[in-house]
């Protein structure tokens, strides 16, 4: 007895952060649709990525917070914590976000599909798992995400030497912890970390901590790093791990050689890619495994996309999502197409950090007459008030037009302030646009009036001395 086929109009291979839009699109379009998923829904992000480890990080801002209270007049004593029960309740959150999402497909009336799936025709995937089965559509949306990569100097155990994922999975702390990797996930960790007590040493192969942001941006996170006992080691080589009887040894080039009890490889991931029959469905991939695609989300073959991780170098959850929408209006006859100008991205520090568009350095190599204006947090109010002054927010702008080309955001509610200035470069708006908007007194959101002042050489909160500045702070 053969395989059962079923029939679909657009089927989607991955139920992650870009798959499961993409699938409820099309089914809002009354569109029948196949989700299939190997693991669990929501992909990475939810179950082994951004949700448990902002989970985390939230248990870390509380602790912080505790601990801090005695600048606000209030006085704790004997503060502890129980990293278990932090773990407990990562696992809770991710769970009640996991069950929502499964709802919420069987709201829009998407055949989920538990299984394997590989593509055995240009049109047909053969799902093998709790469901085996041949699907066969019109359309079709890759969605397979990516994974930790494995280093064949130092692979993982799991124990002592660590991916992301396998981190996620403790309970108990180590003493100490080795970083390798000093990019957004190294850089995650490495606050979370040293907020629970863990000795941490951040290993980077580059010129600086997050080397792919502005200098600016780096420069104050490294101190705020090396302020609060992070070691910090860039321009570095990993050569090799070694497993001790106690712990790893980490060793570099010139001898060096850093101990702790495990260590987390953090330097980039593999995409998921070579064991889902891209060769019988015809699709074209580069030697990295990446799915080229035109603003569509197309690949070569002119019914299939591919979206998320597996495309290009835009390794966000946001950026797949929007991806997913854009694929199936264009597999459902709704001309849409990508645009990369306007992505905001987020790092969840201590201080945060969000970034939209092009850095000074960007603009500039652009062939922009670029030039930025910062207001350090130290001069705002609620800043002061909330006893949040490390950081500052930056513009970057056309100094001929006045058009926002680009930002940065450190410190206190990064992550939420970065939203504006998305919306403003997305719209092709000036800095004139942002200092005739009224912003509420007295909010973080303020920095953005103040930077676009300076950028506009007209500050207010500044002596006019510091008027213009041709780089961050």
């Amino acid at each position: 007895m053969g395989v059962q086929q079923e029939n679909f109009d657009v089927a989607v291979l991955g139920g992650g952060p870009g798959g499961y839009p993409a699938a409820i699109k099309a089914a809002q379009a009354g569109k029948r649709v196949a989700l299939i998923e190997a693991a669990e829904l929501g992909g990475t992000c939810l179950n082994r990525g951004c949700i448990p480890t902002k989970a985390l990080i939230a248990n870390g801002d509380a602790l912080n917070k505790i601990r801090d209270a005695e600048e606000f007049g209030i006085e704790v004593s004997d503060i502890s914590f129980d990293f278990s029960k932090m773990a407990s309740r990562k696992d809770r959150i991710v769970e009640k976000v996991r069950k929502s999402l499964e709802q919420l497909v069987a709201s829009n009336k998407i055949k989920l599909v538990r299984g394997y799936g590989r593509f055995s025709s240009p049109h047909e995937i053969k799902v093998t798992g709790d469901d085996n089965v041949i699907i066969r559509a019109e359309s079709i949306i890759i969605a397979t995400g990516a994974e930790p990569r494995n280093m064949k100097p130092f692979p993982f155990d799991y124990k002592r030497v660590h991916s992301s994922t396998s981190m996620l999975e403790l309970t108990t702390l180590p003493k100490s912890l080795v970083i390798v990797g000093g990019g957004v996930i190294g850089s995650e960790f490495a606050s979370l970390y040293q907020v629970l007590g863990v000795e941490v040493i951040v290993l980077e192969a580059l010129h600086s901590l997050l080397p792919m942001e502005s200098e600016s941006v780096s420069r104050v996170l490294t101190k705020a790093f090396v302020d609060k006992g992070i070691q910090v080691e860039t321009s570095v080589a990993v050569e090799r791990i070694d497993v001790t009887d106690d712990g790893v040894a980490v060793h570099c080039g010139g001898e060096k050689v850093f101990n702790a009890d495990m260590a987390l490889v953090a330097i980039g991931r593999t995409r998921n890619t070579s064991d889902i029959g891209l060769e019988a469905a015809g699709v074209v991939i580069k030697d990295d495994g990446e799915i080229p695609t035109d603003v569509q989300m197309r690949t070569n073959v002119p019914h299939i996309y591919a979206i998320g991780d597996v495309t290009g170098n835009w390794w966000l959850a946001h950026v797949a999502s929007h991806q997913g929408l854009v694929a199936a209006r264009n597999a459902i006859g709704e001309p849409s197409q990508m645009h990369y100008n306007a992505v905001p991205a987020v790092i969840f520090t201590e201080p945060e950090i969000g970034t939209v568009g092009l850095t000074l350095e960007q603009a500039l190599e652009e062939g922009y007459p670029a030039t930025v204006g910062t207001f350090p947090f130290e001069f705002l109010g609620k800043s002061l008030a909330a006893d949040e002054t490390i950081g500052f927010a930056q513009l970057v702008t056309d100094r001929s037009t006045g058009q926002i080309l680009g930002a940065q955001v450190v410190g206190y509610e990064a992550a939420t302030l970065i939203a504006e200035v998305g919306v403003a470069i997305a719209n092709e708006l000036t800095i004139d646009c942002l200092t005739e908007t009224i912003h509420a007194h007295p909010t973080i959101a303020e920095a953005w009036l103040e930077a676009a002042m300076m950028a506009n050489e007209t500050p207010l909160h500044l002596p006019p001395k510091r008027k213009r500045q041709r780089t961050g702070v």
